[in-house]
């Protein structure tokens, strides 16, 4: 892969693509997600939210956002300094975005936040990194900034460990499918994050980025019926599946 000039709009465009590209050889439906999400904050919230970017990454969420709705304004937090250069890069001069830098496991990491309350926070393939307990926690401070009226969703590995033979099953047909798209050329995430190493405007975040992380997630992925409970423990009035996939699922919490 040639170094990409990532002083430039266009280089972040492009490490935005190949940032893409990698989790969608991981979840080819993960457009899917999106729509579904962008779907249920009008139908909720209108066309013009107040939105929080939960563990934003390269500020997927936000691109999606702001394309569908242009009056939206989105706060996107995360601890990752490398798909944090990405994001700041990819938005910057956009007075509709801010990007906070932030601990979701420290509890005063709101206090951090340029606004007291959300129409939606949205988050996707994020809080797996989390334990349960760590998970609702947060979920009990994310009740404290959504609106009344307003919105939590989160789309993520949710498996329901009741149907062993079935989650084998799709397993198997996931990761067969995953490795053909390999032979094909297809990017995993090792190797984009190798990549991202070796460009000098990411080389250094990305080596921050892995002292903080690790190699990859330690945390859980309990079933949507968990999520669904523990958000209504935390104050939501509502919650429920809006989307699903054999392997994942969109959670949506109404406040």
């Amino acid at each position: 892969m040639t170094t990409l000039d990532t002083a430039t709009t266009t280089g972040w465009n492009a490490w935005q693509e190949s940032w893409d590209r990698q989790q969608e050889w991981y979840m080819p439906d993960r457009e899917d997600r999106f729509r579904i999400m962008l779907d249920m904050v009008e139908a909720l919230t209108g066309t013009a939210p107040r939105v929080l970017d939960l563990a934003c990454g390269t500020g997927t969420i936000t691109a999606r956002l702001l394309a569908r709705f242009p009056e939206a304004t989105s706060t996107g937090v995360d601890l990752d300094p490398a798909l944090l250069t990405i994001a700041r890069g990819t938005f910057e001069g956009d007075g509709r975005v801010t990007f906070v830098e932030a601990d979701l496991k420290d509890p005063h990491w709101p206090e951090r936040l340029p606004h007291d309350s959300y129409d939606a926070v949205l988050t996707a393939t994020a809080l797996h990194w989390l334990h349960k307990g760590p998970l609702a926690e947060l979920y009990g401070r994310l009740a404290g900034l959504v609106r009344e009226g307003g919105v939590l969703m989160n789309a993520d590995h949710m498996i329901d460990e009741t149907t062993p033979r079935i989650n084998a099953a799709e397993r198997a047909q996931r990761h067969a499918r995953m490795d053909e798209a390999r032979r094909a050329g297809a990017v995993d995430w090792a190797d984009w994050w190798k990549r991202a190493a070796e460009d000098p405007a990411l080389a250094a975040p990305t080596a921050r980025r892995f002292e903080i992380y690790g190699e990859h997630a330690d945390g859980d992925m309990p079933s949507p019926e968990w999520h669904a409970r523990t958000l209504r423990e935390a104050g939501f009035a509502e919650a429920r599946p809006v989307w699903c996939s054999p392997s994942d699922t969109l959670l949506l919490a109404l406040k």
